[in-house]
């Protein structure tokens, strides 16, 4: 395959896992606004998705750490990022199928490092910078967060605990939510919009069309912001059902501290560089809030699969990474058989979700019909 088709056939393919990123994440800002009714489902989807876009013009760090530090540029080439891409896509689409909030960034590491490593040999990538960047973010930015989350819902309640007014107070929260999740969403764009970035920039550099150390073009800037934004529009409800429900059950002052836990460790971690899993983040802000709140119930089965998708999405994005990346390689032949069956599996899992849809409008929904004070509210 000519050299620059490859570039444009990879360029493709990353804004297309920009895109399933979006949909994937849209729920890590905006399910406990739409459990609690702080925003309809609609506008907080759309508000999502123009500040995922413009939180990608705030900060390059974390496209610099994916495109000058995970891999090593001079040892691989566009053909082993695609079929990275190819394997992160896959995990991507499986875990919106059932659900479950696991992170796009951990698949798209994780199809990059194994397309690599079988392609290039363990040379090729940078363990230490893994560690740094990503394996240490992933331990620590979900329990900071809801450390975080938890010790700000305890104290809210204990603060309002006397109020003569709870409406008042829910409503006050309820506006809290709107401008934290704003901010969960700025910061989304800020870590997430930029790992396509720094995929793009580096497929680049080993075309030789940018030099090592380069960083991303307006123009992947521009189009990474777009693919994202384009993906939280219109995606998301399966997984925001699970985060806005399914963990436990969202008060207003709960979504307000885990919205402004996630947003303070995402931004934080963006200004450094760490490429840290931002639905990591969100979850652990949900579960501490949900420990928080006496009387809250955690519903640990769910969690648990979570975890168990977590720990999962690096190895498993990688074996399909490795495989694809080592067809990939092979040529012209290798990269059309990686892309028609990612294009299979793909419309095979988008025409299994039609079958049973799940829209934001959903959670709330089924918080309506629960039972409590909090479905009160929900309901009314």
């Amino acid at each position: 395959m000519d050299a620059s088709l490859l570039v444009i056939v990879v360029v493709l393919t990353a804004l297309a896992f920009d895109f399933t990123n979006g949909f994937h994440d849209t729920a890590n800002a905006m399910a406990t606004s739409i459990a609690t009714g702080a925003l309809r489902p609609r506008t907080a989807v759309a508000l999502s998705a123009v500040l995922n876009l413009v939180g990608a013009f705030l900060s390059v760090e974390v496209a610099k750490t994916i495109s000058g530090g995970i891999v090593d540029e001079a040892l691989i080439d566009p053909a082993i990022i695609f079929g990275g891409l190819i394997g992160a896509i896959m995990w991507n689409l499986v875990t919106w199928y059932f659900g479950l909030p696991s992170s796009s960034s951990h698949a798209l590491f994780g199809g990059l490092i194994g397309a690599t490593w079988v392609a290039s040999g363990m040379d090729a990538v940078h363990f230490a910078k893994v560690a740094e960047k990503v394996l240490v973010p992933a331990v620590a930015a979900p329990l900071v967060a809801g450390i975080i989350a938890g010790l700000a819902t305890f104290l809210t309640y204990r603060l309002t605990r006397n109020t003569t007014s709870p409406e008042v107070v829910g409503t006050g929260f309820k506006i809290g939510q709107v401008i934290s999740a704003s901010l969960v969403s700025l910061a989304h764009g800020t870590n997430d919009a930029q790992k396509t970035m720094g995929i793009i920039t580096l497929t680049l550099i080993t075309a030789g069309s940018l030099p090592a150390g380069s960083g991303p073009p307006v123009w992947v800037i521009v189009s990474a912001g777009v693919a994202i934004a384009l993906g939280t529009y219109l995606g998301g409800g399966r997984i925001t059902q699970t985060l806005g429900k399914g963990l436990t059950t969202i008060e207003s002052p709960q979504g307000f501290a885990a919205q402004t836990s996630a947003a303070t460790v995402i931004l934080a971690s963006s200004h450094v560089g760490f490429a840290l899993s931002t639905t990591h983040v969100a979850s652990g802000g949900v579960m501490g809030s949900g420990l928080g709140r006496k009387g809250a119930k955690i519903r640990w089965g769910v969690a648990g699969r979570m975890a168990a998708g977590w720990l999962l999405t690096l190895p498993a994005a990688g074996v399909v990474g490795a495989l694809a990346g080592e067809i990939a390689s092979f040529g012209t032949v290798g990269v059309i058989i990686v892309a028609l069956a990612g294009i299979g599996v793909s419309i095979g899992l988008y025409l299994a979700a039609r079958r049973k849809p799940i829209h934001p409008e959903h959670v709330v929904d089924e918080i309506a019909g629960e039972t409590g004070p909090h479905a009160a509210r929900a309901a009314a």
